[in-house]
């Protein structure tokens, strides 16, 4: 099992959506970043993947969710009524892919980007890398589980 981080802005898409949505499974649809694309790709069913709110106050990460299947092409990108439509893209070539996750877990507290900037245990970890901007990126497991470790522990 790999792992991973996926973000979101919550005003758009929150990890409360999800948890309203059918099953608690959604598509993570709308990624337009090719090495953001490639990681998705990368993904498989079982993978964990820690779920970031991005532009939030405060940016925060707040759950896990888990992959439910392999990459498939993202046809949002085919509708040009989606805020996710690419010219560039056709049935053909669609250009972007989706995977569907699925909620596992709510946070009993969410883990500001401050705060997880201060922890030696994370200490490399992408999301905390000056100018990380991507919206999906690998987790190493030991990342992973320090960030499930300080979300069980009190403020």
């Amino acid at each position: 099992m790999n792992h991973w981080l996926i973000k979101s802005e919550p005003e758009t898409f929150s990890i409360d959506d999800l948890a309203r949505a059918p099953r608690r499974t959604t598509s993570w649809d709308g990624v337009r970043n090719f090495q953001a694309r490639n990681y998705l790709r990368a993904m498989a069913a079982g993978d964990r993947c820690l779920f970031y709110h991005s532009n939030a106050a405060p940016s925060a990460v707040v759950g896990i969710v888990e992959v439910v299947g392999t990459a498939r092409p993202d046809t949002t990108a085919l509708d040009p009524r989606s805020p996710g439509h690419d010219p560039r893209a056709t049935a053909a070539d669609p250009v972007w892919s989706t995977v569907d996750v699925r909620l596992v877990e709510i946070f009993p507290r969410v883990l500001p980007l401050d705060e997880l900037r201060g922890v030696a245990a994370l200490a490399g970890m992408e999301l905390l890398r000056k100018g990380s901007r991507l919206s999906v990126m690998p987790v190493s497991a030991a990342h992973f589980r320090a960030v499930v470790a300080l979300s069980r522990r009190k403020a």
